[in-house]
């Protein structure tokens, strides 16, 4: 009887400085707390970087958008999960939950997505650091002037390849 062998894949968190550092240098005065980035994640897995920006999910390189290298990675376990089905289940994100007119940078934006990729691919969840972050900003009143204004950003780091294209 012949063994049928898994092929396991390690899941990685890629996680970006937006601000550069300047966050933490502007946000006590801002906000009157400090906020140590403005965080963007990315899932790396299968040799390619996935993200969900104002385009929609896009893909890359490892490294590859204008951002450059990862300020962070973050292991986030194995899976496995084929790529085959893997593309099949962001496909489908793309057409729905994921489409780049769902972009909203503080309710659906790119940490919600690896959020729910890692759970789908792990079983876990990103870090809860990154996923509090918006609330943060929001409890404050300097957070809930500005939130008109950010609400109207769509980030989306040049350099990917978006996955489902069709207008939405």
């Amino acid at each position: 009887m012949e063994k049928n062998e898994t092929t396991i894949y390690s899941v990685q968190l890629y996680i970006y400085d937006l601000s550069r550092g300047m966050a933490r240098n502007l946000s006590p005065i801002m906000l009157g707390k400090s906020v140590s980035k403005a965080v963007h994640t990315a899932i790396v897995v299968y040799g390619d970087e996935f993200f969900f920006g104002g385009v929609g999910i896009s893909s890359c390189s490892p490294g590859g958008t204008m951002l450059g290298s990862p300020d962070t990675v973050v292991e986030l376990g194995n899976t496995e999960v084929t790529e085959e089905i893997f593309m099949d289940y962001l496909s489908s994100l793309g057409e729905s939950t994921y489409r780049g007119d769902k972009y909203r940078l503080f309710e659906h934006n790119c940490n919600t997505f690896t959020n729910e990729v890692a759970q789908f691919l792990t079983g876990r969840k990103i870090p809860s650091y990154i996923t509090d972050l918006p609330s943060e900003v929001l409890s404050t009143p300097f957070g809930q002037i500005l939130r008109p204004i950010l609400d109207s950003i769509h980030i989306a780091p040049p350099g990917g390849n978006v996955i489902n294209g069709r207008p939405s």
